[in-house]
């Protein structure tokens, strides 16, 4: 069932957004060569304790994952698109890092991700990145009162194929409200006026992730980790917004 969050709701939403926001800047800062990702996770677990949050990651046992999850971060090395799970692997100088986050404060959840390179970039993989923030731009602005879900699936969609992309529509977007995971889904395909209605009230979060190679994707024996199925580089971006009766507002803004 969609839920409309009233105004209210919304601004508790939004401080849970300046939260993670905070954090994936400072895990940013904190990803340099040599760090492992299991010290990326290990910063981030302090932040939430400082902050009296809660992480919806840990402990997360959904129907696909082999276990529960052990991390409150999702670190995605280069080809590993999402869900990557804390480790000992130590960053190289020109990874391709995503991060995913999403945490609950005052009993409101918000979720955000954010790709980057470790050291030297590379020009694909910058290209690459940039695609996936701005595929992100078009699908929020295309989140209006009276456009249909279809409208921001496309303009996902459009971006992605353009650039040659791989896209798969399996994972996406969701609500967010008091859980992580609420209706509606928030496909990374779709067509222009298809779908949902939207309405003011609507929280969700849009989350492009492409591939530099094909559509087809792996997950690892873990149950968690998804690759590009040819081995080519991801990337992944989101922010939680609300649909308002005027401009969407990102509630997950630095």
């Amino acid at each position: 069932m969609v839920e409309l969050k009233s105004r209210e709701q919304i601004e508790r939403i939004r401080e849970a957004g300046r939260f993670v926001a905070g954090v994936l800047a400072s895990v940013r800062e904190q990803a340099v060569v040599g760090v492992t990702l299991r010290d990326l996770d290990a910063h981030t677990h302090a932040m939430i304790d400082a902050a009296g949050a809660r992480s919806v990651y840990l402990g997360y046992h959904p129907s696909f994952g082999a276990m529960p999850y052990p991390g409150v971060l999702c670190t995605s090395v280069n080809d590993a698109a999402l869900h990557g799970l804390p480790s000992d692997y130590a960053l190289a100088d020109g990874d391709l890092v995503s991060i995913d986050f999403a945490a609950e404060l005052g009993g409101w959840v918000a979720d955000s991700a954010v790709s980057f390179q470790v050291g030297t970039p590379d020009a694909a993989s910058a290209r690459l990145i940039e695609t996936t923030e701005r595929a992100l731009a078009a699908g929020i602005a295309a989140a209006r009162p009276g456009a249909r879900m279809g409208d921001i699936s496309s303009a996902i969609g459009k971006v992605g194929r353009d650039a040659g992309l791989g896209i798969n529509a399996d994972f996406g977007g969701h609500g967010v409200g008091r859980t992580m995971h609420e209706d509606p889904h928030v496909p990374n395909l779709g067509r222009a006026g298809r779908g949902l209605t939207l309405r003011p009230g609507l929280v969700i979060a849009i989350e492009p992730w492409f591939m530099a190679g094909g559509d087809a994707y792996v997950i690892d024996p873990d149950g968690w980790t998804i690759r590009s199925a040819d081995g080519s580089r991801t990337a992944h971006a989101e922010h939680t917004i609300a649909i308002t009766a005027s401009a969407p507002i990102i509630l997950t803004a630095p």
